[in-house]
């Protein structure tokens, strides 16, 4: 089996769900004593190559073709790319690129197309595995087709590391520009300051906090960390914070080292956008289910308890 991962950039920089894509088409590909290809069209193609060669990536095919995305582009370069190097499976992150251009991909080459993947396995013949009901269920799904286009949740795989020794091929796609129907001509901020999504370590805050005024006490502790503030639904609703700061189903999906909920209580919307190296929980409710993903928990008052940490973070 041969793998094909299609890797994300934006502005000048591969994002991170290309190299945890890596590492699921990597164990796919193993099932099966497959190879690992990895396609990247458009920007610095050369210095991107050279950090997708990671450890168990047989290639790197690069398609220079403009600096940014573009639906129509990439639509064109990967159909061709797939053409040529005939993966049975072709992987991309699930972000908005990615569900951009694969859908299209796919019914160009009339492959099925399954999205938001958690899981994929191989045991003769292909399997994957998705959340339902803001995930409160997971379904196994078969594949019975030869070939499958397939997005990959972020942060449901670790990144790949290391350095490999894949072969870099320049390949030429033919792109036909009557049919570039549009391109990018600059980027403007309108978010916050900050990308939740991007931190290493965040501190999310919930209805548990009671006012906006009591929200000094978790911005301290995220200070003394280092960490990144950020917030369930509740307080977003409230105008507490800015809504870029949001995790959950529909804020962000967030994969940090270190994630500590702040009087959450850890509702599926919350914990399905959540996918975290070590999850620790601050809340009074025994019962909270937020208890039941974390990995260390803390019963008792969040206004004792987040002052205290602080204080202990402070001397050490």
């Amino acid at each position: 089996m041969t793998v094909l991962v299609v890797a994300e950039h934006r502005r000048g920089e591969l994002r991170d769900p290309s190299f945890e894509a890596l590492t699921a088409g990597r164990e796919l590909a193993d099932a099966t004593d497959g190879e690992l290809h990895v396609g990247v069209v458009g920007g610095d193609v050369e210095r991107y190559a050279e950090r997708l060669n990671r450890e168990g990536v047989d290639a790197v095919h690069t398609v220079a073709r403009g600096e940014e995305f573009n639906h129509d582009v990439t639509t064109q370069a990967i159909t061709q790319l797939v053409e040529a190097v005939e993966p049975t499976v072709l992987l991309a992150p699930d972000t908005v690129n990615g569900l951009d251009f694969l859908p299209a991909v796919a019914e160009r080459l009339d492959l099925p197309l399954v999205t938001d993947v958690i899981d994929i396995e191989y045991d003769e013949g292909l399997t994957v595995t998705r959340e339902l009901y803001e995930g409160k269920v997971e379904t196994t799904l078969s594949i019975d087709a030869p070939r499958a286009a397939i997005t990959v949740r972020p942060g449901s795989w670790p990144q790949a590391a290391g350095t490999g020794d894949a072969e870099v091929k320049a390949f030429d796609a033919t792109v036909d520009e009557s049919a570039v129907r549009s391109t990018v001509t600059g980027f403007q901020e309108i978010g916050g300051e900050v990308d939740v999504a991007e931190a290493d370590v965040l501190v999310a805050v919930g209805r548990g906090i009671e006012s906006e005024e009591n929200l000094d006490i978790v911005r301290e502790l995220a200070d003394v960390l280092g960490a990144t503030l950020a917030a369930s639904r509740p307080v977003i609703d409230n105008g507490w914070l800015p809504a870029d700061r949001q995790v959950g189903q529909s804020g962000k999906t967030v994969s940090p080292e270190l994630y500590i909920a702040v009087g959450i209580s850890g509702t599926a919307q919350h914990v399905s956008g959540v996918r975290a190296e070590t999850f620790v929980a601050i809340n009074d409710d025994p019962n909270a289910p937020i208890f039941d993903v974390a990995d260390y928990g803390v019963v008792d008052d969040l206004f004792e308890v987040v002052p205290a940490l602080t204080e202990r973070l402070k001397r050490s």
